[in-house]
């Protein structure tokens, strides 16, 4: 039994190993982790003796057998090693764990729960767990002031945030249309609320409405309303989201999805201040001011024919485009640290410290998602992690680069063949070799997003 091959820094990490009750087959399995360098084990033969042994030394793992009263036995051990000022991860190992047991350990503090007799990959893939977790440093979260409108919290240090914030500070308070352009995922929705909220308007309706998620031959009515017999099924009247928004803000996100005979009316609505509804008789004036957004690009679908170039002028009297995550350098630790405190509160947890791997992880992914995808992976890890410390392994299972493993001979003894991995590196290289490194053209051949093909290339070192 020996731990997998890897190039990650986990294997020249030193691994300060308690072993607590092992019986002759146990210690047997471990002593071949001894001569793995920089991995000490220590047996200690109950837990008295192993509780005892706490206060001798540095352990980064204590792998503890519990039979007898399993989960007495594991509340006193996690009572133990909360009083430590450095908490050695805990491997429990039990006579066929129940699933409410796992979940109690696991809700303890326990890194692993593995059956006895335990099969050595499991515990191999503990081991190794651990030794990844000892070769990283913790790093202090910084301390964020996010800047506030109303409710709205801008978390950056990024420049072009800082002045789009700046700028919402001054035009907030005017009725001027605003058209806000982004990548999915950045926040656009968010800041169309900010601007509400940093005006007069404040205190009058703040109305959304994704174009792209109604059907084409609905949003007209979406938009405007209907009389009753407008249309098939139009069994009563109904309101419009202009009107709703009368005295407020509407956000009509995703505009660049709208046909071009509705961006027409949306035009005229603008310039008259007034709509009519399908199936109406009469206009109906409306005092709504208009925030746009889009993550399409808008300059080019005019030249194309498919958006009304007097529309977008009427549009982006002010024009905010807010960035993608990948670019705002520092950004990424400190939305981390922002989301960590926001759903630590909510889920009952509290951690002050992330680990150098974590956030290099976290640095080096490309954000399809953007702040979305950011905030959504931090709740995930908020409600696996345990402790208080945020590690790589609290991480989506897909970030981390697989260990690499000798690859078998072939049968026969005739040599090796390539993994699957190098023949995708390869592949990969080839291919931006030929098209002189060009991502989105090397992602068009590969038949993949460039985010994607950005990712493997980090991880095949490309």
């Amino acid at each position: 039994m020996t731990f997998p091959a890897s190039n990650d820094a986990a294997e020249v990490a030193p691994l300060g190993l308690l072993c607590v009750g092992a019986d002759s087959a146990l210690r047997q399995d471990l002593a071949l982790h001894t001569r793995t360098p920089g991995v000490s084990v220590t047996h200690a033969p109950d837990e008295a003796a192993g509780l005892r042994a706490l206060e001798s030394g540095t352990w980064n793992v204590a792998l503890v057998v519990l039979n007898g009263d399993p989960e007495n036995q594991l509340r006193r051990w996690d009572s133990r090693l909360r009083e430590l000022r450095e908490r050695p991860r805990m491997i429990a190992l039990v006579p066929a764990p129940s699933m409410v047991f796992t979940l109690t350990a696991t809700h303890l503090g326990a890194s692993d729960v593995l059956s006895l007799p335990v099969a050595p990959e499991q515990l191999d893939a503990a081991l190794h767990r651990a030794r990844v977790a000892a070769a990283e440093t913790p790093i202090p979260l910084p301390d964020v002031k996010p800047l506030a409108i109303g409710p709205h919290a801008f978390v950056s240090q990024s420049s072009s945030v800082l002045d789009i914030y700046r700028t919402v500070m001054r035009v907030g308070p005017s009725t001027a249309s605003v058209l806000v352009l982004g990548e999915s995922g950045t926040g656009k929705e968010m800041l169309a609320r900010a601007i509400h909220e940093s005006g007069p308007r404040a205190a009058g309706p703040f109305v959304a409405l994704n174009c792209a998620a109604i059907p084409e031959n609905l949003l007209e009515s979406e938009v405007f309303g209907h009389e009753k017999g407008a249309f098939t099924g139009a069994i009563a009247r109904k309101v419009g989201r202009f009107e709703r928004a009368h005295g407020g803000t509407l956000l009509l996100d995703e505009i660049g999805d709208m046909s071009l005979a509705l961006q027409n009316k949306i035009l005229r609505a603008l310039e008259e201040r007034e709509i009519d509804r399908v199936g109406g008789t009469h206009s109906i004036p409306v005092d709504v001011r208009l925030v746009a957004a889009t993550n399409r690009d808008l300059p080019a679908m005019i030249e194309e024919g498919r958006f009304r170039e007097d529309l977008y002028y009427r549009l982006a009297v002010v024009t905010l485009v807010l960035p993608p995550l990948a670019s705002r350098g520092e950004d990424v630790l400190l939305l981390t640290a922002h989301f960590l405190r926001e759903f630590q509160k909510q889920y009952g947890k509290s951690f002050s410290t992330i680990t150098d791997r974590a956030l290099e992880q976290l640095r080096n992914h490309p954000w399809p998602g953007n702040v979305r995808e950011l905030r959504n992976v931090i709740e995930r890890v908020v409600l696996v992690a345990e402790g208080d410390v945020i590690r790589s392994e609290h991480l989506p299972d897909e970030w981390g680069t697989p260990p690499t493993q000798p690859p078998p001979p072939l049968p026969g003894g005739g040599g090796r063949m390539p993994t699957l991995l190098e023949l995708e590196a390869k592949h990969i290289s080839d291919v931006l070799i030929a098209c002189d490194r060009k991502i989105g053209t090397a992602a068009r051949i590969l038949g993949v997003h460039r985010n994607t093909l950005t990712r493997k290339m980090k991880e095949h070192g490309l």
